[in-house]
């Protein structure tokens, strides 16, 4: 772990560099506040500090302040000091240290105090590895690995925010595989949870890479295209349709072919989000009911702009 040792006293450092070298820790000395305020600006900064309480520049108390109104990554800080008294330790304590250690101190004293830093700082990030853990777990499809119906929805909400303070297009598609069922029905479940990761392998190819897709349900997907019309959003849609077409799924010996229908809608002035994912929808029901393979465009119908009973349906196909 590396440790970052500041102490204007050439004698202390060179003592401290020593021992914790032969601690295996990665040791980097500073020579007064300032020098360690700027090792702990970089972007690999150590997060086991021992700081010596006074001296030139930043003091040690001042140093513990400012780690902490910027920290993001727990840092444990021990001050070192050859004054002892009672409100200067209380001082340590308030602006953030973790530990005080008077000077001179014992060997063995310092390296307790130091792997008493260490197993906190591994326990904080033990904790936040597994709070990132499941967040993703919250916001992804098991199967797939992207975003699950929560996640890609809450992408579709920041983008649509976007969008109106932006005044940029935003469109989706409602991307289904065709006879998925009779996939599951004739090589298993198993089979079917491979085609769709490998149908969710495919698709980021055929997208912009500030393009979303999530698995909005079942063997359907939602895509995310923000700063795109209606014709970007068949363009987007009959890129995905061949990619995915012109693929074959492997498994084991079991080949074949995977193909799917999309339906594209762009938001209209007006148009509520609801009124968005229901017009991409219709337009990949009526993919569906026109033979599959292919890509429908809805458009919104009502007078001046504002959505009226319902999308409309622009056929393209393939």
């Amino acid at each position: 772990m590396k440790v970052l040792v500041a102490d204007d006293s050439v004698m202390y450092r060179e003592i401290l560099k020593g021992l914790l070298s032969s601690w295996h820790y990665d040791v980097v000395a500073a020579s007064d506040g300032d020098e360690a305020m700027a090792i702990l600006n970089e972007e690999d900064a150590p997060h086991l500090l021992l700081l010596d309480s006074m001296m030139p520049g930043l003091s040690g108390p001042e140093l513990c302040q400012a780690v902490r109104n910027k920290q993001q990554d727990y840092t444990y800080i021990i001050l070192l000091s050859s004054r002892g008294e009672e409100e200067d330790v209380a001082h340590g304590f308030e602006v953030g240290a973790d530990d005080y250690l008077c000077k001179p101190f014992k060997e063995f004293e310092l390296r307790a105090r130091l792997r008493a830093g260490e197993r906190i700082i591994r326990t904080h990030e033990e904790l936040i590895k597994a709070q990132e853990a499941l967040q993703f777990q919250a916001t992804h499809d098991v199967v797939t690995q992207l975003p699950n119906r929560r996640g890609i929805m809450d992408i579709l909400k920041r983008e649509l925010n976007r969008a109106a303070r932006t005044a940029e297009p935003i469109t989706v598609c409602m991307a289904d595989l065709d006879n998925f069922k009779r996939v599951n029905d004739t090589w298993g479940h198993m089979v079917g949870d491979d085609v769709l990761r490998w149908t969710a392998e495919q698709m980021p190819g055929a997208l912009r890479k500030y393009d979303s897709v999530g698995r909005y349900g079942g063997e359907e997907f939602l895509i995310v295209l923000p700063g795109c019309d209606r014709k970007c959003g068949l363009e987007v849609g009959e890129r995905l349709r061949q990619r995915i077409a012109g693929g074959v799924f492997a498994s084991g010996a079991t080949q074949f072919s995977v193909t799917m229908s999309v339906g594209v809608c762009q938001l209209l002035p007006g148009m509520k989000m609801e009124e968005l994912l229901n017009g991409a929808d219709q337009a990949l029901y009526q993919a569906k009911k026109l033979g599959r393979n292919r890509v429908e465009v809805a458009a919104a119908a009502g007078r001046e702009g504002r959505v009226g009973a319902g999308p409309s349906i622009l056929a393209f196909s393939k």
